[in-house]
């Protein structure tokens, strides 16, 4: 199939053509005749680089009305966001943020790209736009059996399919195991394909050679490992360098932050400086100073660069545009780049296939390892594509059995798990979807998790949940069954926040209004918001829990919770390390010397920061539902912001 027998317009046409797209991958023939173009659900479950961005596109440019593309990450929705922008006569809007706003200004566009948690964000807050949408694609639909998104991700198809009744659905996924099942449940096509415009072959290695699973072998020169060094490390070096070469550009695949940035400063020892590469250093080094941005200023000067959640943002935007255009040849990283933004590369190189998982080192999912070997291989730039984990005589048979030999896990849904429950019941009732235990039921019976498990009876779950609810505060439960929100648990939904934030946050206001004025402080609510579950923790380390004791018990007429009332005790630690870290940077502390201070990631200062943001708004909006005149949620919101824009330029990462 041809791009001229597209149904598209001319530009569209000539757009694709200008891109070297003449003809239709295999698999974006079969989702044409599987309907894509008109109007049917479709369910495409093929490789990466095979050509799920054109399926969305036409599925999209072809829909009778706006359409809505889902992405997982906020990386991912601008990049698709930029990428959707150069489609010729397409208006296209982003929203990932503002999670108490409607957005009605999306309605205005073609194409819409958006998080599953704005768009649910959206429909809580009333949004009319979703109303009028013709098609919705989902891309990474096998996020389905996340514990977080999963639930989240469902419900909001489930609910859209009934404020648009008609709605398109197309759903994408490189790496699912029964895309069958998600298939039935959307009453979809199935396109399931292994075709890659790529040969991607994946092995492991072992005693000095690597054996892939179309039955060749790679010899790999590994040298001398002296009684300081890392095995493991060295064989990674030792097939990074193969790789380079060649020609190709290697991604290599590592389980934490530290090992990201050692294994990088390793391969930097080989590095191979250009001038392209001392001027994305020198942008770095513009972007910020921390310890972190100059280490891989340094590393980026030898062509390695590494990635993690630890690097703002402007530092990981750098790296993967200077990975993309082939400035930086290596790229370290820990898995989650796996499921993010698109960075391939000829050669990938996992090198930990386990992680800690706070109790124990577990093994990666299988999910997690075929996303990471799926990168291999780019299309008009290399000539195959490589997954190599790395193993030795003991392990060697136990990872192809695990990881080559074997599919993705089953996606499975999440949605029974008693906090989703919570959170999504109190949403569509608190939204007007529903307005009874049997209303609820009903749309719960269009979910992923009621086609997977049709003999459930959620009904006596569901019950006890709508109490544990009006427990809360935030629901009312009739004795014939009927539903209400209160005003407080419409504020929570409206608010994106979980009820068992909102009902911390409600407990802390009520604290707060009895305390002594002269007592409440920025801290206050910092620390309050800190210790709620939607505010993701810091790391205690031992060296400093007595000192962050002494600064708790000096401040302890601050808190709302003091330590003997606190039911986990290293949890309230951890909340009021990190009320302190954004307080001071409140007061006007750089993010190199929070970095320094508390061992953090510069990365992590940002998030919390926004976060911290986030749910201050939350408490100011339930502090006026409770008509309680504390302002503190308001100061210490407004202190932060006007720290990110005071400290742009100076204290910026």
């Amino acid at each position: 199939m041809y791009v001229r027998d597209l149904p598209v317009s001319a530009a569209v046409r000539e757009h694709y053509r200008a891109a070297g797209i003449e003809e239709l991958y295999p698999p974006q023939a079969a989702a044409v005749d599987a309907g894509i173009a008109e109007g049917g659900n479709v369910v495409a479950a093929i490789p990466t680089a095979s050509g799920k961005t054109l399926i969305a596109e036409l599925a999209m440019l072809t829909a009778d009305g706006p359409a809505l593309y889902i992405v997982p990450l906020r990386a991912l929705a601008r990049e698709k966001y930029e990428s959707f922008s150069e489609l010729p006569g397409v208006s296209v809007g982003i929203s990932t943020g503002d999670f108490d706003s409607p957005a009605e200004e999306l309605g205005e566009e073609d194409v819409v790209v958006a998080t599953a948690e704005k768009v649910d964000s959206a429909i809580r807050n009333g949004a009319t736009w979703v109303e009028d949408l013709a098609c919705v694609v989902v891309d990474e639909v096998h996020l389905l059996g996340r514990p977080r998104r999963g639930p989240t991700l469902e419900v909001t198809l489930a609910t859209l399919q009934r404020r648009a009744p008609g709605v398109q659905v197309v759903a994408l996924s490189a790496t699912i195991d029964n895309p069958e099942d998600v298939a039935a449940w959307l009453d979809a096509d199935l396109v399931e394909s292994t075709w890659r415009p790529v040969d991607l072959r994946t092995g492991v290695y072992s005693e000095g050679a690597v054996a892939f699973d179309d039955d060749t072998a790679l010899s790999v020169d590994v040298g001398p490992v002296g009684p300081n060094d890392d095995g493991d490390t060295e064989v990674t070096a030792a097939l990074v360098a193969d790789a380079l070469d060649g020609g190709g550009q290697c991604l290599a695949f590592v389980r934490s932050r530290r090992e990201a940035e050692s294994l990088a400063a390793r391969l930097a020892e080989d590095g191979r400086e250009s001038d392209a590469t001392a001027d994305l250093a020198d942008e770095i080094r513009d972007a910020g100073g921390t310890e972190t941005g100059r280490l891989l200023a340094e590393t980026v000067e030898s062509g390695v660069g590494f990635h993690h959640a630890g690097l703002v943002s402007e530092h990981r935007a750098l790296v993967e545009s200077g990975f993309r255009d082939r400035e930086v040849k290596v790229l370290c990283a820990t898995p989650t780049l796996a499921a993010g933004v698109n960075v391939p590369a000829r050669r990938v190189v996992v090198r930990d296939l386990k992680r800690y998982t706070g109790e124990e080192m577990a093994w990666l999912s299988t999910l997690e390892v075929h996303q990471m070997c799926g990168r291999a291989g780019r299309p008009h730039l290399d000539p195959y594509g490589e997954a190599v984990l790395v193993g030795d005589e003991h392990t060697a048979e136990e990872l192809w059995d695990r990881y080559v030999d074997t599919g993705p896990e089953a996606v499975e849904s999440q949605l029974a798990a008693r906090e989703a429950l919570r959170t999504h019941v109190l949403s569509v009732v608190a939204s007007g979807f529903a307005d009874s235990e049997d209303a609820v039921l009903e749309l719960l019976d269009a979910t992923f998790f009621a086609h997977q498990s049709p003999n459930v009876d959620l009904s006596g779950v569901l019950a006890e949940v709508a109490d544990e609810l009006a427990s809360m505060e935030l629901l009312e439960v009739g004795a014939d069954g009927g539903l209400a929100a209160t005003d407080l648990g419409a504020t929570v939904s409206r608010q994106y926040v979980r009820p068992e934030t909102g009902a911390r946050l409600i407990e802390g206001i009520r604290t707060i209004r009895a305390m002594d004025e002269d007592t409440v402080t920025a801290l206050t609510a910092l620390a309050l918001v800190c210790g709620t579950p939607d505010m993701r923790g810091t790391y205690l380390g031992n060296r400093e829990r007595a000192e962050i004791y002494r600064y708790a018990t000096s401040h302890a007429a601050e808190f709302t919770t003091g330590p003997d009332e606190a039911e986990d005790f290293e949890a309230w630690l951890c909340a009021v390390k990190l009320a302190r870290i954004l307080r001071e940077w409140s007061e006007g502390a750089d993010i190199e010397t929070l970095v320094e201070r508390y061992r953090i990631g510069p990365g992590d200062v940002e998030s919390h920061v926004e976060r911290a943001a986030w749910l201050l708004g939350a408490g100011d909006a339930l502090a006026d539902t409770l008509d309680a005149d504390v302002g503190i949620f308001r100061t210490a919101r407004r202190d932060l912001g006007e720290s990110v824009s005071e400290g742009a330029g100076a204290r910026r990462p």
